[in-house]
């Protein structure tokens, strides 16, 4: 009798975590990579009993599942990509969640001596002034667009930069680990690189340039364009990640004493 009574528990259990209602969202793989995903995920499910499947791309391959109503919202981090996205109608809205910001890694020994640069367009033309390696994502998302912006600025075509310039395709873990295998350069977000636990020796060696903010947003994909869209959980989802709660979680979630991201939520208008 016992075993009967702990089967049927365990069926009743399984019957539970079955009624849980899913979504799936498209996110970035920086934002993967923090290790913030691990803290937020199974407080959402606990508050909201939704299930929130990620598929982790870089920021123009989730606007691509976006576009095509495979996931029914997404987190990334290139406003102006973003807001393309919502004016074509594929997203009814952004809502920015939070940020933190950019930062360049490379070997300790700093040949190309970025660590004494003014400015973030002068760390990348002491890069190409050296024909120091450099790392680049190279899979249109948010960090390399930012990357590519920023070696515009500093009046650099990456088309016609030399064997120095490395684009893997990759994410941002994956690209990491090429640049510690190589003692290259590369440009990160904060916090995949302080989650990175291949650092080599590799080390932080420029930030605190206004131009490296890092702004995280949400959006929802339009129901309007894929009526199949489930917009709202997707909308639930989107009053969780800007409540006290989210807050108290982003703004605690540390590695090795460093804040990894800043929550900016605004209240809705």
């Amino acid at each position: 009798m016992k075993h009967l009574i702990l089967s049927l528990a365990l069926i009743a259990c399984s019957g539970a975590a079955l009624a849980a209602e899913t979504m799936k969202m498209a996110v970035t793989t920086s934002f993967h990579n923090s290790g913030l995903a691990d803290v937020l995920l199974p407080r959402i499910a606990a508050d909201l009993d939704l299930e929130v499947q990620l598929l982790v791309v870089g920021t123009g391959q989730a606007i691509r599942l976006g576009e095509a109503g495979d996931v029914d919202a997404i987190l990334v981090h290139s406003r102006g990509a973003e807001e393309t996205f919502v004016a074509a109608g594929h997203g009814t809205h952004r809502r920015e969640i939070m940020y933190n910001d950019f930062v360049f890694i490379g070997p300790e020994s700093d040949p190309a001596d970025i660590a004494g640069a003014p400015s973030a367009t002068e760390a990348l033309q002491r890069i190409a002034a050296a024909e120091a390696p450099f790392v680049s994502r190279g899979d249109d998302s948010g960090t390399h667009k930012k990357e590519l912006s920023l070696w515009d600025d500093a009046g650099q075509d990456p088309a016609t930069l030399h064997d120095w310039y490395k684009p893997v395709g990759a994410g941002m873990g994956a690209a990491l680990n090429t640049a510690a295998g190589m003692g290259a350069y590369i440009m990160s977000d904060r916090a995949s690189w302080l989650n990175f636990g291949n650092k080599g020796d590799l080390a932080l060696l420029f930030s605190g340039d206004a131009v490296l903010f890092n702004q995280y947003a949400y959006l929802p994909v339009n129901p309007e364009k894929h009526g199949h869209v489930k917009h709202d959980l997707a909308m639930k989802l989107e009053d969780w990640l800007v409540s006290d709660t989210a807050k108290t979680l982003i703004d605690g979630y540390t590695i090795d004493g460093e804040t990894l991201f800043v929550f900016n939520a605004k209240a809705a208008d």
